[in-house]
């Protein structure tokens, strides 16, 4: 029994999380149940795709910015378990919001892409967004 082999086979296999996988040009290289049933898409739909598959286009600039500087530095400010929660988008159009962290992938001569783990956090982000809405609402209405 390889301990270790078998933790990674069970984490890659999950269906709770999504693990997406890059190259250095940001095409998908591995995307795990978890990927398909949070975003939709169907493991051979998505990889060999530019992760604008899941980016919503208002933000595409601002992402490849980033990943190109992460690319090119080897560095990522949420690479250290920082969550980055972001818009994404699913294989049927709704916008949903997820929390991710990243890793970067490397050889000898560098990063060769990068592994996100990513989780779909909507639900606590609409509970959030309306009890902010309530708070706001009773403070107006003691003024």
């Amino acid at each position: 029994m390889n301990l270790p082999d078998q933790l990674g086979d069970a984490l890659l296999a999950s269906s709770s999380d999504a693990i997406v996988a890059t190259d250095r040009e940001g095409r998908i290289v591995f995307w795990n149940p978890g990927a398909e049933r949070i975003f939709g898409f169907a493991s051979h739909e998505a990889v060999g795709q530019l992760l604008d598959l899941i980016i919503p286009e208002n933000l595409r600039a601002r992402h490849w910015e980033g990943f190109r500087h992460v690319m090119q530095t080897g560095t990522s400010r949420y690479g250290h378990g920082d969550l980055l929660s972001v818009p994404s988008l699913t294989k049927d159009g709704r916008r949903i919001s997820v929390e991710f962290t990243i890793v970067m992938l490397r050889n000898a001569e560098g990063v060769t892409g990068t592994v996100a783990v990513m989780r779909d956090v909507t639900k606590r982000f609409e509970e959030v967004r309306e009890l902010k809405r309530k708070l706001a609402e009773a403070s107006q209405s003691r003024k």
